[in-house]
């Protein structure tokens, strides 16, 4: 897990802008470069943008190995239920 090297509250403007902190983003995001906003369904992430393109390129040089087993009509039904089954408890749960 990456370690924590700072913490801090910030306000959304009305705009939906925010502003990094200079400590933090003079270490992560130096001037100039670019970043990827990854979001989840109860947080957002700001990455740089090289480190989501190596994991991407990792998970897209795996897909064909992948798909030879995965890439099934049985395989197909089981994630289709499995959905089903996580909505069904999100549902529930709200």
């Amino acid at each position: 897990m990456d370690a924590i090297i700072g913490f801090k509250e910030m306000t959304v403007s009305s705009k939906g802008q925010i502003v990094i902190p200079k400590n933090l983003r003079n270490s992560t995001f130096p001037e100039g470069s670019h970043a990827a906003i990854v979001a989840y369904s109860d947080h957002i992430e700001i990455r740089p943008l090289s480190y989501v393109l190596e994991k991407l390129e990792c998970a897209l040089t795996s897909e064909p190995s992948f798909a030879k087993e995965w890439d099934t009509p049985e395989e197909d039904q089981a994630w289709d239920n499995l959905l089903e089954h996580a909505l069904e408890n999100e549902q529930t749960e709200t």
